[in-house]
């Protein structure tokens, strides 16, 4: 298959729709069973709410997995790839939905995670070379395996750290996911294209329940999750021979997650803070407590996605001199967004937002 018919597109769109509406049963049924998540001072709810609303994600994009496996063959990977994303899919879901069980350590937490992404680098699915302006393609060979690792923990735990507002991390991983699966599409990049499809669909089957108002949380199953795939597929991106697909368009999609992340750990670091405890500095918290409305906030982020969307169709269809140029422009945005949320923090007297 190299070219998609109208026919083919709806079918796509026919099979996402199913697989939205299980998506949604699967989070009703989540509402009901009534795993709690309890307020807490670093926590922006007021009253317990059911969480888990990540399951109906995650069981909705490996049933479409499974479906494609068994019928969707123009969007296989190579079978030690193929099975790789499964059971790093079917590994890191695990190890979420038992930390929303048991509310692991972060060092326990993040050593499950690195179990998780193992089952990925096993199976070779790690960069392998990455490619440069006027370079061309530059070899890293063994080196790309803890690149791989480290690219693969950041991102997930961004994504997790990033879900405290409400759609704030499933509506910036439903953007990501329909530029990045458009832009797939484009090149013919199937199994990206497929993938993205269904994170798609289990997003769009949860965040009814999560936005404006929360009837339900993702948790660390649907967060981790999501940040999980989207580094995984950016990995994929990478890797397919004679395909112009960038694993750099993802961590432009995610340009405002992984931005206030980074930012947050430098300053606490800088700070003398433990990283590794739970806290409420992050940028879109401060921003938050200092008075933006928190609808407001998490639609300022799904602009920062589609910004980073934006800029990386300009990125595919900029000439290689102009290239790095573009990877900077999502910063633009951030060191503006910066600037505002620490004035809105001395202005609101939350001094050094702790």
């Amino acid at each position: 298959m190299t070219t998609m018919t109208a026919a083919a597109v709806l079918r796509h769109l026919a099979l996402a729709t199913l697989l939205a509406l299980c998506s949604a049963g699967i989070v009703r049924a989540m509402i009901a069973v009534r795993m709690m998540d309890t307020p807490e001072v670093r926590k922006a709810h007021d009253r317990p709410t059911p969480k888990g609303g990540g399951v109906g994600i995650v069981l909705t994009f490996l049933i479409g997995i499974a479906i494609l496996y068994g019928f969707g063959e123009f969007a296989r990977l190579a079978d030690p790839y193929f099975r790789g994303v499964i059971g790093a899919s079917v590994a890191i879901a695990l190890v979420a939905f038992l930390d929303d069980l048991y509310d692991w350590p972060f060092t326990v937490k993040l050593g499950a995670q690195v179990l998780a992404a193992c089952v990925a680098l096993g199976t070779g699915l790690y960069i392998q070379d990455y490619r440069l302006p006027y370079f061309g393609a530059v070899p890293i060979g063994w080196f790309g395996v803890p690149v791989t690792a480290v690219w693969l923990l950041f991102a997930t735990n961004a994504m997790n750290f990033i879900d405290g507002l409400n759609g704030l991390a499933s509506g910036v991983t439903l953007i990501a996911a329909l530029f990045l699966g458009s832009i797939a599409a484009m090149h013919q990049a199937w199994f990206v294209y497929a993938a993205c499809g269904l994170l798609a669909a289990g997003i769009a089957g949860f965040l009814p329940f999560n936005f404006p108002k929360a009837r339900i949380f993702m948790g660390d199953v649907g967060s981790q999750f999501c940040g999980f795939i989207l580094a995984v597929l950016a990995v994929v991106a990478g890797r397919i021979e004679g395909v112009p697909v960038s694993f750099m368009l993802v961590p432009v999609l995610l340009s405002g997650v992984l931005y206030d992340v980074a930012f947050t750990l430098v300053r606490r670091w800088k700070d003398g803070e433990n990283v590794t405890q739970p806290h409420r500095g992050h940028l879109y918290q401060v921003a938050h407590r200092s008075g933006v409305p928190a609808p407001v906030v998490t639609s300022i982020h799904w602009g920062f996605a589609v910004f980073g969307g934006l800029c990386c169709l300009l990125f595919i269809a900029a000439p290689w001199s102009v290239k790095p140029f573009v990877l900077l422009l999502p910063l633009l945005p951030q060191l503006v967004w910066t600037w505002y949320v620490v004035r809105r923090a001395r202005a609101a007297g939350l001094g050094r937002w702790g």
